[in-house]
């Protein structure tokens, strides 16, 4: 992965066919996505189930770019191997899921992966400043994680700006996760973010067999975020 702050969309196959997920992977790439965005989570750091490595290791095979994994569980630490070893790209831990989130960022680096810090979105950046040198992506939370679908929380632009600040030079992408639309996408865009997750705003309208949809959503998502920058 070479680094650039160029917007990057990630569709979240949380909103995909989930019997259809190596197509869906497929389609989405085809119609323009830059990283495919896999959301694990374990019904205990978050209120949802949604699939573990042996998923992440099968749809690798259907994925050319990069594979985005998304860790919203508790503990962490024992499943790091597993998930490196699916094929990840960048997996990316909650600061809130464990009390040593910078051992968790060694081990995801001692395996030659991109390591990601996501923050809930009542968390603050206090923390970060001891981890940035750690981390290669910052995930904010724009809802509150677990669930697909959900609008878009506005408070967390300020937030973003202040990242982008902390930040300065440092080569770490700003991801934003959730109720990303050519709507909001702008306002994120504009403080600071390079990777937008999408689900529901990629996937809707579309399928395997009509993904034409995919391409107008993402392109839509792309365009306005880029006009943003440029205003």
């Amino acid at each position: 992965m070479t680094f650039s702050r160029a917007i990057k969309i990630a569709p979240s196959i949380l909103s995909a066919d989930f019997a259809n997920f190596g197509a869906e992977c497929e389609a989405i790439e085809a119609q323009g996505c830059d990283w495919v965005h896999v959301d694990v989570m374990d019904g205990h750091f978050v209120p949802n189930l949604t699939f573990g490595p042996a998923t992440c290791a099968a749809i690798r095979k259907h994925i050319k770019g990069v594979m985005d994994v998304h860790l919203m569980i508790a503990p962490v630490d024992p499943y790091i191997d597993a998930f490196a070893q699916a094929g990840a790209d960048v997996l990316t831990a909650h600061l809130e899921a464990g009390p040593h989130i910078h051992r968790t960022l060694q081990a995801i680096r001692a395996h030659g992966i991109k390591a990601g810090l996501a923050l809930n979105p009542a968390t603050g950046l206090d923390s970060l400043s001891y981890l940035l040198d750690m981390v290669d992506l910052v995930c904010v939370m724009t809802v509150n994680p677990g669930f697909g679908g959900q609008k878009f929380i506005h408070s967390q632009v300020g937030k973003v700006r202040a990242l982008r600040a902390m930040i300065g030079d440092r080569p770490i992408h700003i991801e934003i996760d959730g109720g990303v639309t050519p709507e909001t996408a702008p306002l994120v865009a504009a403080a600071g973010a390079d990777v937008l997750v999408a689900g529901s705003g990629v996937f809707k309208g579309g399928s395997v067999a009509n993904p034409a949809p995919y391409g107008e959503n993402i392109r839509a998502i792309r365009a306005a975020a880029e006009a943003a920058r440029q205003a």
